[in-house]
């Protein structure tokens, strides 16, 4: 879980409009983030810290979105949660993407997962936004578990992509 957090997790969410038809997301975007909140006590996560630079390759097909992220921050996304691919869709303008954690963790005795959601916007070719991390226990009723359910830490995040 510390190269998670050294490599910076990957955190978008922004509100916008909708609409009828989804904006085009597709491209790659270099991406920057600050992290906020750590409710959930990631280790080595510290308030403020930023990284910019972080390769993000998105693909659409219609409201279908994927969200590749890259590089180290993918990879500390690997280790930590288990994937870097965010999935779930666009309505007009607004992101909403989703990364259920593979990756097995352990407070005491409580298991769990980290999961990651991107909450976020396109306007043009600016991507913005916010990405929440909460714990899911695989044993609720486990006592070790009562602290980490129910909490959040997030990022917030800008970028963009080269002109079309």
């Amino acid at each position: 879980m510390r190269a998670l957090a050294l490599g910076g997790i990957l955190v978008i969410g922004v509100v916008g409009c909708g609409s009828d038809d989804p904006a085009n997301v597709e491209g790659s975007f270099t991406v920057a983030v600050t992290n906020r909140d750590n409710g959930c006590n990631i280790p080595s996560w510290t308030v403020g810290d930023s990284q910019a630079n972080i390769p993000v390759v998105i693909t659409q097909e219609g409201t279908a979105v994927t969200a590749t992220v890259m590089g180290f921050t993918g990879a500390s996304l690997n280790i930590g949660l288990g994937s870097n691919m965010f999935s779930g869709t666009i309505d007009g303008n607004d992101l909403d993407l989703d990364l259920f954690g593979t990756r097995p963790q352990m407070k005491d005795t409580c298991t769990y997962t980290l999961n990651g959601k991107i909450v976020g916007s396109v306007d043009g070719d600016t991507l913005e936004g916010r990405v929440n991390y909460t714990i899911a226990t695989t044993t609720p009723t486990n006592p070790d578990c009562a602290s980490i359910q129910g909490c959040l830490s997030f990022q917030e995040f800008n970028g963009t992509r080269p002109p079309t």
